[in-house]
């Protein structure tokens, strides 16, 4: 289970491969799904400046990848599970009138063998086309997504996406761009992590990795780990062992001049774990930063509630009480690899960059050109 990368300038694809009209409506609807691993997710939105205004939303645990480890199979019960929630997106699109989409799929379906026949299937059941994504491009659309969550103090930026079935590690050097262009420069990224020259001031990657571990597959790994103290170190240290090549940092600059980005379920969980939300608001928790004081305090509450008490905790949900201790192991592991203390929240990720990608490639973002 090596982690995979880039194998040169010519493996990267292309931002969008959708047709665009010669002239974009800028009041027009735009679609982005994001089926992974663990869930489906979509977001119906409309360009508002230099963003957008989100319509319409859903987001559903549908489990699609349960038993692939072990099968390296889609199972059927779960390819049933997610056509219907695709089956309500289908509706949303219809009643929005949206034309404008970009569905895609990732680590689930890159490595299940029957992915094409459930993508068939899929397409038969709903009428919808679902695009299987490569890692580069899933880590290109989840850095882009952050871009406003920058720091304009930030040289060194590491955006991390904990995914059900991957996590995507992106390393940007941010030292040769002016401190009030930082923000746009990570948004041009979109076009590809090695764009062409640019009279722009450019976000260099330093490198990039996807270390085929997720919530779920990490959790899968070590089923077998009866102890729940034992489990989260050694999936911990499982995962940091994946990142023994990943590149190096190393730089004299101050801790207050790297950042990390992170953005995942488990991030925001732990965010409003942290901030004692009785119930869940992205308003206080995108954006929020932390230090690993207070995340290792978090962490180390949900290894006292234990199995069943995380269950009953209403943030953490029936749905996610299994998963967030193997994502806790992952932001562990990465908060004692990356020489900074402090992270920053973001409630964002595949969706909102697949949003920006093509409202940038049809020209209807505003404080352009991105």
């Amino acid at each position: 289970m090596a982690p995979k990368r880039p194998k040169g300038a010519g493996a990267f694809p292309k931002a969008v491969e959708s047709p665009a009209p010669n002239r974009p409506d800028p009041d027009a609807l735009y679609a982005a799904l994001d089926l992974g691993t663990n869930s489906c997710r979509m977001l119906i939105a409309q360009p508002k400046g230099s963003g957008f205004h989100v319509v319409d939303s859903f987001s559903k645990s549908v489990q699609l990848g349960a038993g692939l480890e072990r099968t390296g199979r889609l199972s059927r019960s779960s390819m049933a599970r997610t056509i219907q929630a695709l089956r309500i997106c289908q509706q949303k699109i219809k009643r929005n009138k949206v034309h404008r989409m970009r569905l895609v799929a990732t680590e689930a379906c890159r490595r299940a063998k029957n992915a094409r026949e459930f993508i068939r299937d899929v397409r038969r059941e709903t009428g919808l086309t679902l695009e299987i994504i490569q890692p580069e491009e899933e880590a290109r659309l989840a850095v882009i997504s952050c871009a406003p969550l920058v720091s304009t103090r930030s040289e060194q930026l590491l955006v991390v996406d904990i995914g059900g079935g991957s996590t995507e590690l992106v390393w940007i050097d941010l030292t040769s761009v002016p401190r009030r262009d930082r923000p746009s420069a990570i948004m041009r990224l979109h076009a590809g992590f090695h764009p062409p020259e640019s009279p722009f001031p450019a976000a260099k990657v330093v490198d990039w990795i996807s270390v085929p571990l997720g919530v779920a597959t990490l959790r899968d790994q070590f089923n077998d780990v009866e102890d729940d103290s034992a489990r989260f170190a050694l999936m911990s240290w499982f995962f940091e062992e994946q990142l023994a090549d990943f590149a190096p940092y190393s730089s004299p600059l101050g801790r207050d001049r790297f950042q990390i980005v992170g953005t995942s379920g488990t991030v925001t969980t732990v965010a409003a774990s942290h901030l004692g939300l009785k119930r869940y608001d992205r308003t206080k928790v995108d954006g929020l930063r932390m230090t690993s004081e207070q995340i290792d305090k978090v962490i180390r509450g949900y290894l006292d509630l234990g199995p069943q008490g995380r269950r009953r905790d209403p943030r953490i949900g029936e749905d996610r009480h299994a998963l967030i201790m193997s994502g806790s192991a992952i932001l562990q592991a990465l908060l004692r690899c990356w020489p900074t203390d402090r992270l920053s929240v973001a409630d964002r990720g595949l969706r909102e960059g697949l949003l920006y990608a093509q409202m940038s490639a049809d020209g209807v973002l505003e404080d352009g050109p991105f």
